[in-house]
């Protein structure tokens, strides 16, 4: 794992096409921005088990959320004011 420090607007460029930007710190927060083409799916880390766990299971409400959830995490991303 690669450990770095950042200051409000600095950058962390990953693969030449993914850019995360760091947009507040306020005390134990911290605010990023992440540009990266549309077809590469940014998910939080605490949902990927749920999310796999879900999807093993065949219930239709299980599959349902799985569908919410997906389009709750993809798409465009936000740009960040400069």
């Amino acid at each position: 794992m690669l450990v770095l420090s950042r200051k409000v607007g600095e950058r962390l460029v990953i693969g030449g096409n993914i850019t995360v930007v760091i947009s507040r710190v306020a005390g134990n927060r911290v605010t990023i921005g992440i540009e990266a083409p549309d077809d590469v799916r940014i998910v939080r880390g605490e949902l990927k088990p749920e999310r796999e766990a879900m999807a093993g299971v065949g219930s239709a409400v299980s599959k349902m959320a799985v569908h919410q959830e997906h389009h709750a995490v993809e798409g465009p991303v936000p740009r960040l004011a400069k």
